[in-house]
């Protein structure tokens, strides 16, 4: 947030407060002048005349207190030497200077307006028997309220500005928050998707391969492969559709995810699908976190795509192990492409390691992939539950 300064929290007047600031400077020099007019009328009216014009040019000058507030406001005060017509206009501009709240120019001004008080009453033509003192504690009393005035208002004035600033950031900051939440949720869903759909249209695509360059198939294998494609296909377009009715709104909360116990299903639907499989599970009874049991799944899931689009036909090894002491580690291995050569592999975005690295990294574990001329390996730990490190 900016620092607040005049410049900045002072605004415009507007019409009306223009004329009505005028109007009591006018009564205020009206008060002050008033008896002392009629005796300088019948004196000397040099002195009525005199009076008059440092009034008539304090209102003049008293515009530019906000383009120069110390200069008027110094030059108003000393018209109180020679001019109570003045007084106004010189009351105004020590409030619009009070302000500012300077008070290395506010002493000043306070101390010529006590003096020029006190050497006008010298030669006022109406002057009464009330001692000096009274005179000079009156002055003081006076001057100390319209200073004390003036910083308060300055005082209000930049309380005000700095609420509605601190108002306004706010509302900034509550906006970036949102626009963060939105973006992580979009990621989120993002990588919904890849987990999800890019297991699904594997299957379609290895299938439909197979029906492209295999064309020496029976015409029952034939027609249960189509089955199975459709099947995949609408099983594809429903999680789609889910999670573009997050996207609009329309779902509330969050689907069931899967854990470390879905893996059975997972496998078997691979084995289904015309894949090999072996699948271990040793952790046990006992079940890890549910985040970690999300997380071991989405690795073996993405692992499992991966084969099938890059090493058709690959034997493929899958083995969970892992105790409360030791965390969960999962591996995933599998040989080289061994399928049809000249068979297209479905092309991928590259980021579905890069993703479940970040989802084992958040969970606090890690994720490696190890491979060689013969197979690859795709090999995680991660911690029994969240904030526990084996």
């Amino acid at each position: 947030m900016q620092e607040a300064t005049p410049e900045i929290y002072d605004q415009p007047l507007s019409r009306w407060s223009r004329v009505w600031r005028v109007l009591l400077a006018l009564v205020i020099s009206g008060l002050a002048w008033g008896n002392i007019a009629y005796h300088q009328w019948n004196g000397n009216q040099v002195w009525f005349w005199v009076d008059l014009a440092g009034g008539i040019v304090s209102f003049v000058l008293v515009r530019y207190r906000r383009r120069w507030p110390y200069p008027v406001a110094l030059i108003l005060t000393a018209f109180g030497f020679f001019s109570m017509s003045s007084a106004g206009p010189g009351v105004w501009a020590v409030v619009s200077l009070c302000r500012r709240r300077n008070l290395r120019q506010i002493v000043p001004i306070a101390l010529t307006n006590v003096l020029a008080t006190q050497v006008y009453a010298l030669y006022d033509p109406s002057k009464d028997s009330s001692p000096a003192w009274v005179n000079f504690a009156f002055t003081l009393v006076v001057t100390v309220a319209v200073v004390a005035f003036g910083m308060y208002i300055g005082s209000r004035l930049e309380l005000v500005w700095t609420l509605k600033q601190r108002a306004i950031d706010a509302e900034a900051e509550q906006g970036l928050r949102v626009e963060q939440a939105r973006s992580a949720e979009r990621e989120r869903i993002a990588r919904e998707m890849h987990d999800v759909l890019a297991h699904r249209i594997s299957l379609v695509t290895m299938h439909a391969g197979a029906l492209a360059y295999r064309t020496d198939l029976p015409p029952e294998q034939v027609r249960e492969t189509a089955e199975l494609i459709q099947t995949k296909a609408h099983e594809a377009l429903a999680d789609l559709r889910q999670v573009l009715g997050v996207l609009r709104g329309t779902e509330h909360g969050d689907r069931p995810q899967p854990t470390l116990s879905d893996l059975g299903e997972l496998v078997e639907e691979a084995t289904t699908s015309g894949m090999t499989v072996d699948f271990a599970d040793e952790t046990g009874p006992e079940a890890p976190a549910e985040q970690t049991g999300r997380t071991v799944y989405r690795i073996v899931q993405e692992a499992l795509t991966n084969a099938r689009k890059h090493a058709i036909g690959a034997h493929v090894a899958v083995r969970v192990t892992g105790s409360p002491d030791d965390g969960v580690t999962v591996s995933v291995s599998n040989a080289r492409r061994v399928g049809v050569q000249g068979m297209p592999t479905t092309p991928g975005a590259g980021l579905g390691l890069v993703g479940l690295r970040e989802r084992a990294e958040l969970a606090g574990g890690s994720l490696a992939v190890v491979q060689d001329s013969a197979t690859f390996t795709l090999r995680g730990w991660l911690p029994w539950s969240p904030g526990s490190q084996g």
